[in-house]
């Protein structure tokens, strides 16, 4: 069979064929890669007519004439509603999302049904003879920093949630954490406290902790959970107390690495506690008020919440019969089916169960609105900034309630790159292009929504997602993968409508294999790239701070990569070389890293971070304090101190490449979120951040 009609296929459907790779170099996808990645959507070409099949099936799809369900628009252009030779509709009635109504003639121009231009940002609806379409009409770019902060440069604190303490956390940062943190950091100047995601993992599976491998990102952690925001700090004391916790729960508190499973034990069996006690409580006068705010939010919930916490309980109950069972894809087939008779039967069951996992929902959601709460009424202008996963694991809870939403048979992954020159697989699933159209973006916009509910910005993982991803197919390579398109004007237009609406900022990372223009299309949403300081280099050089980018969140560093204090000591390097890796490589490594102490101390030097005359010290703390110095000149709107770097540790939260050789996502701060700024060496650094705001 000829390999051209694969391509041509391929091409059709969005997959680029031809693509070019970090370093410049032209390079082109195997059919035989091709062929796994079009079966997985659907679209088998492994013989002659499979091949044929599959491209009527899709000319079919593609020449159809109904309109989708949603179709979007910036404001004050025109509105093409669809191409082909179709006829006009005999009445077309606008009705605005205010209210109004009116009606509209439409144009047919060039085999194109077109609209006259809306003036106003909203979801309307358009209805024409028997068929209707929501427009969501865009204003002109997100909500920025600008926007909030009067044109002044702000600052903030970068956060792993986890790693919070406070006395009561059970060795778990919560929402109370994030409240303490948001209070201090307003207190020094801070406008931000920017986090680490919160969505939904596997309560059944607490040994799956990775923030950025969800079941749900519609759905919250309960473990970050508060539950004293709803009931009171005594009651949850004494619920420890009652289930014998009080000793494992100092224990818990007082280590230096979250000891997931045991933590997350001991909080679920008080918060079971604390069921108990709140459904005898709903029958007893004076608690109406309780019981009908989680009533109301069972209702606002809808079928999506309910959908996620059977799923919980029905995992739980599975693993607890084989812990082979993780994967709902290896159930039965009766258990595959949310809405079929046997989940409906499990439900019945299960009532309980079931109402305890949306009371988690609960609690969770009221925890995280009062700690947006706190950083507002502490004085912060934006407050806390969610951060959006990627992708999901494709055994959780949205794969398996909402099936049809998702790609099936390939991961979300990168390519082949200079940091990492065997691509990467991580192992998530995500939206299929297709069933984003077919749904309105309903899936999409949902989960924007989710993430900007309690919270003034959103930092959107591995932005370029937003215009292709690279795809695997499973039980292959990370570099046998292929890129595929994504609808990015519809995307943008969604972002920059529900930014507008939540009044939220928007930050899309952008570090990795970015595609020709992408930075300027975030740029003209009023989306905000990130510059961080290692990969602001110009021919091996740190680029100086005047010549970052005004249109990106300047920071030290990032989650996935070395603190400045363990850079300059050489923690990464050596944390490598005790997973046994070549020895060549180390040599390598430490001789790059020698030189680059040198560039980045020239580079303090000639900012005026440092005195001219300053010799390179052996001791980190000056380097620490001289890259804050360096970012806060930076003409970015927003710079971002994470939480490790005003601390000075040299340890690094997650070492991509690794799973149990490092402790990642594990490491806890070693002060109370309160009193983090305490100490004078962190306060310096935040005040120099506090300076910007004020040139």
């Amino acid at each position: 069979m000829s390999d051209i009609g694969v391509c041509d296929l391929a091409h059709t459907v969005g997959i680029a064929v031809d693509w070019t790779d970090a370093a410049g170099i032209p390079r082109q996808v195997a059919p035989d890669v091709l062929r796994q990645i079009l079966h997985a959507l659907d679209l088998p070409c492994g013989t002659p007519g499979e091949l044929a099949d599959s491209r009527e099936r899709l000319k079919q799809s593609y020449g159809r004439t109904q309109l989708p369900p949603l179709i979007t628009a910036d404001v004050g252009d025109r509105i093409v509603l669809a191409r082909g030779r179709a006829p006009a509709p005999k009445r077309v009635r606008l009705h605005l999302e205010d209210g109004a109504r009116q009606d509209v003639m439409p144009d047919v121009r060039d085999d194109q049904l077109i609209v006259g231009a809306i003036e106003h940002p909203g979801y309307h609806r358009l209805e024409l003879d028997d068929q209707a379409v929501i427009l969501a009409v865009a204003p002109a770019r997100c909500m920025t920093v600008d926007d909030i902060a009067r044109h002044q440069q702000v600052w903030g604190i970068a956060a792993q949630i986890y790693g919070l303490r406070r006395r009561g956390d059970g060795g778990i940062g919560d929402a109370g954490g994030i409240r303490a943190l948001a209070g201090a950091a307003a207190r020094h100047g801070a406008d931000v406290v920017a986090l680490s995601p919160v969505h939904a993992l596997f309560g059944a599976d607490h040994t799956r902790y990775g923030p950025y491998s969800p079941s749900s990102r519609l759905f919250l952690n309960p473990l970050h959970a508060d539950p004293g925001v709803l009931f009171g700090e005594a009651p949850v004391a004494a619920a420890i107390h009652d289930a014998g916790l009080d000793e494992e729960w100092a224990r818990l508190e007082s280590v230096e690495l979250v000891d997931w499973p045991a933590a997350a034990r001991a909080k679920l069996v008080v918060l079971r506690h604390l069921f108990a006690d709140f459904e005898r409580a709903l029958d007893r006068p004076g608690d109406g008020a309780l019981a009908g705010d989680f009533a109301e939010f069972r209702r606002a919930g809808g079928d999506l919440l309910e959908q996620h916490a059977r799923f919980e309980a029905l995992h739980a109950a599975m693993l607890g019969a084989d812990r082979n069972a993780w994967s709902w894809r290896t159930w039965p087939a009766e258990l595959r089916d949310p809405n079929g008779p046997a989940v409906a039967a499990f439900t019945a069951e299960h009532v309980g169960e079931i109402t305890f996992q949306v009371f988690l929902q609960w609690v969770a959601d009221r925890s995280m609105a009062a700690a947006q709460a706190e950083a507002r009424r502490a004085g912060m202008r934006i407050g806390l900034v969610a951060d959006l996963a990627v992708g999901m694991d494709s055994g959780g809870s949205h794969a398996w309630s909402r099936q049809g939403d998702l790609i099936v048979g390939l991961n979300v992954g990168a390519p082949p790159d200079l940091f990492n020159p065997l691509g990467q697989d991580w192992g998530l699933t995500t939206f299929s292009p297709h069933a984003l159209v077919e749904r309105g973006f309903a899936p999409f916009i949902a989960t924007l929504r989710a993430a900007l509910r309690h919270a003034g910005g959103v930092r959107i993982d591995h932005a370029m997602g937003l215009a292709r991803l690279w795809l695997v197919p499973n039980g292959a390579s990370p570099a046998q993968g292929a890129f595929l398109r994504y609808p990015l004007a519809d995307l943008i237009r969604l972002i920059k409508l529900e930014s507008a609406r939540h009044c939220a900022i928007v930050v899309g990372e952008d570090l990795g294999t970015v595609p020709e223009g992408f930075r300027a299309t975030l740029q003209a949403a009023g989306i905000a790239g990130m510059s961080v300081l290692w990969f602001e280099r110009d021919a091996g050089d740190f680029v100086p701070p005047q010549r970052w980018s005004a249109h990106t969140v300047a920071m030290t560093t990032t989650h996935d990569l070395p603190t400045v204090a363990g850079w300059w000591r050489g923690a990464d390097i050596d944390a490598l070389a005790r997973l046994e890796r070549p020895d060549t490589l180390e040599a390598t490594l430490r001789e790059r890293r020698d030189a680059d102490r040198e560039r980045l101390w020239c580079a303090f030097r000639a900012a005026g971070a440092v005195a001219e005359s300053a010799a390179p010290p052996a001791d980190p703390g000056p380097v620490v304090d001289a890259a804050i110095r360096f970012v806060a000149s930076t003409p970015a709107r927003l710079a971002l101190l994470p939480l490790e770097d005003a601390l000075g540790l040299e340890a690094q939260p997650n070492l991509p490449g690794t799973i149990d050789e490092y402790p990642n996502w594990r490491r806890r701060y070693p002060a109370p979120a309160a009193g983090i700024f305490d100490a004078p060496e962190v306060r310096a650094r935040a005040q120099s951040l506090t300076r910007r705001g004020r040139r």
